[in-house]
């Protein structure tokens, strides 16, 4: 828990020191990364405890890192109903895909993260082409573009990075493989690596 508050703590300074300096844009892109964090983070403790009957802090902290995911790529854009909204979309959708990759897909997606940071990205890259509007407090887009037309830029941009990294990933994976292997022997695994590599368990009571 101490580290998912550093964590949220210093995504303020991922998010608004991007304005390289102090000012109105700085200190909105501050309060709706946080609108974001807080919002999404209710949202995973709402669906846990209508699902399990109860919260868990693991949820909570993810929910948390969700908002913070999703609200990066707008967070410079978007006014606070624009936060509120990313938070909830960014809750739903990460939890919806964790749930997915996880638990339908058996998929070892380690801290989840593809389903939290790469489904939270996605969700605010695409949104922000209507979030940015000034009905949703945001600064507006440039003149002649309508939210339709940046909606297909930010697909498009969405898709190339989706595309340039599967590729390049692939590749490290493929050089990794060959120079020093990508799994460990069943042993190994069933023992945990830090038995294996230090010698002792990170977590005594497993």
């Amino acid at each position: 828990m101490i580290g998912a508050s550093m964590l949220w703590v210093g995504w303020f300074g991922f998010n608004g020191g991007s304005a390289l300096g102090a000012g109105g844009g700085a200190g909105m892109a501050l309060l709706v990364t946080h609108i974001a964090a807080a919002t999404a983070s209710l949202v995973w403790m709402g669906i846990e405890w209508m699902r399990f009957g109860r919260p868990s802090l693991v949820g909570i902290v993810t929910g948390m890192v969700a908002g913070l995911a999703t609200v990066t790529p707008a967070s410079g854009f978007i006014g606070v109903p624009g936060g509120l909204i990313l938070g909830l979309a960014g809750g739903f959708g990460c939890y919806i895909a964790v749930d997915i990759i996880r638990g339908k897909l058996k998929i070892d997606d380690s801290l989840d993260v593809f389903a939290v940071h790469g489904v939270g990205g996605i969700i605010g890259s695409l949104l922000v082409a209507f979030l940015a509007l000034p009905g949703f407090g945001g600064l507006g887009l440039a003149d002649g573009v309508t939210p339709g037309s940046q909606f297909m830029v930010q697909l498009a941009s969405v898709a190339i990075t989706v595309a340039w990294t599967l590729v390049v990933s692939v590749i490290i994976l493929m050089i990794a493989k060959a120079v020093a292997g990508l799994r460990v022997d069943d042993q190994t695994e069933v023992d945990g690596l830090d038995l294996a590599e230090h010698g002792e368990r990170g977590y005594p009571g497993n």
